[in-house]
């Protein structure tokens, strides 16, 4: 009598350790598909299953709902990894990852009906973009947001919304306006195709609508209150602390490039080895001194403020310049990426500028980067206001959530 094996189940990754080794594996894979998904302008489905199937999307979700609860430390590194392979790639994985980190603002059951597995992926924008009204059990939602990085394969979806109750804005006691992030469906949204880009073409954040879709009150959550977890995971600047290591693991990615190159690359002109070219090595030194500066000021301030929170410190233990460290170092991240790959790029001279260079993309990639909220000039306000008791105006991005 012949048998049939039965169909072997996926084991996902659950651990830092797995999780980190099962993405390293997948570096030759994603660089190899780097130039498809920037011509798709969207992850391919089997690629987002790779994904999955190494546990990058769970990496924010506590045990007790199936996750590895890592580190911010732990996932900056394995985002690093995934943007070293493929920027595109690295991005929607940080992205993704939210879903894990905005269950600790829902109630234990909620976050076992929304999310039945840890490998679910989130997309969308928290912004208050959207108008929310108030009606039993819920809310009316609609709006346009924009920026939905890694929309097109997402299992939610979240909208930021000012609320309303009978056509009123709802304001706090201190006259701050009520912003809630709504969470709906895939099904729920129209996916408005504006993501025609200079960089990060491979992450689809496009547009998206919602017209008075009905949002359950338990499907939506504010920042200012941690409902299914306490800790270090549960301050709103979780979602901050993990993304340097989108531009750490780019500009990671292009200094290895270059080195591989000048090791053997001659120069035509006068027959000088690139390895005993004065530029070339000042170059290269300056930059690996950047990026090696900046690395350590990432992982120090995160792993500061993460053993303070885990000893039991709150947002309001920590002095302002606590506050605003890991803040500050997150954008100088971000930025000196951008300006190391910009002295790569130059260093190569017309060798970059060709779309078959991975040089070409990693700049476009990081310029696109570098024009997100949180690599902006306003973060620098935001910090320096609350040093000196002014008025930030984006003080989100310190941790306070303002209602």
């Amino acid at each position: 009598m012949t048998t049939v094996d039965a169909p072997q189940e996926q084991v996902v990754p659950n651990t830092a350790e797995e999780i980190l080794a099962a993405v390293q594996e997948l570096i030759p894979e994603l660089r190899a598909r780097s130039a498809e998904i920037e011509q798709n302008r969207q992850i391919p489905g089997d690629v987002v299953a790779l994904i999955r199937n190494a546990g990058v999307f769970r990496m924010g979700f506590a045990k007790e709902f199936g996750g590895p609860d890592l580190t911010s430390m732990e996932q900056t590194r394995v985002l690093e990894a995934l943007a070293y392979a493929d920027t595109a790639v690295g991005w929607c994985g940080m992205v993704g990852i939210d879903s894990g980190l905005y269950s600790a603002y829902l109630s234990e059951s909620t976050v076992r009906e929304m999310f039945p597995s840890p490998d679910m992926v989130i997309s969308g924008l928290i912004s208050p973009a959207g108008r929310a009204e108030r009606v039993p059990g819920g809310y009316r939602l609609s709006g346009r947001w924009n920026l939905g990085s890694g929309i097109t394969h997402a299992d939610w979806i979240s909208a930021g919304a000012l609320t309303y109750t009978d056509g009123v804005q709802d304001v706090s006691a201190a006259g701050k306006a009520n912003w809630r992030v709504m969470l709906v469906r895939p099904s729920e949204v129209e996916l408005i195709d504006t993501w025609h880009t200079t960089g990060l073409a491979g992450t689809g954040s496009m547009d998206y609508r919602i017209d008075d879709v009905f949002v359950p009150e338990d499907h939506t959550f504010s920042f200012g209150t941690a409902r299914s977890r306490s800790g270090p995971m549960a301050g709103p600047d979780t979602l901050m602390r993990k993304m340097p290591g989108v531009p750490l693991g780019a500009a990671r990615a292009a200094l290895d490039y270059v080195r591989d190159m000048a090791r053997t690359r001659v120069n035509r002109m006068s027959g000088e080895p690139w390895s005993e070219d004065y530029r070339v090595q000042f170059t290269l030194g300056e930059c690996e001194m950047d990026y090696i500066a900046v690395r350590h000021a990432v992982y120090g301030t995160v792993e500061h403020r993460w053993n303070r929170m885990a000893a039991g410190a709150t947002f309001e233990d920590f002095t302002t310049d606590e506050r605003v460290s890991t803040t500050l170092v997150a954008l100088k991240a971000f930025r000196t990426a951008l300006s190391i790959v910009r002295r790569l790029y130059d260093l190569l001279q017309t060798t970059s500028i060709y779309r078959t260079s991975p040089m070409d993309r990693w700049l476009r990639d990081l310029n696109t980067m570098c024009q997100h909220v949180m690599a902006q000039d306003v973060i620098v306000q935001t910090a320096g206001a609350h040093l000196i008791g002014g008025q930030p105006r984006f003080p989100f991005a310190l941790g306070i959530a303002e209602h």
